[in-house]
């Protein structure tokens, strides 16, 4: 279900994964932010030492990448 929240969407969905049997945090958030170059925020998060689960890659949002937060959960970037 998505919530016609301005100016960020909200969504609510059913876990795609059987949450007790799961070993990392965040199974069923998933959590997309916004920034102006994708490529740019991966390239200096990486330099920092930040894991980058998925490298940048083309998407219907523009340019996706996701990496992992110190908590162990996975934020998705867009840029568009």
């Amino acid at each position: 279900m998505v919530f016609a929240t301005q100016p960020i969407p909200f969504a609510v969905r059913e876990p795609t994964v059987d949450l007790d049997e799961v070993n990392r945090l965040g199974w069923g958030v998933a959590l997309w932010l916004r920034a102006d170059d994708a490529d740019a925020l991966c390239a200096e998060l990486r330099d920092a030492g930040v894991t980058i689960a998925q490298d940048p890659a083309d998407s219907p949002f523009g340019r996706t990448f996701t990496f992992v937060d110190p908590d162990g959960y996975r934020i998705t970037v867009h840029d568009r």
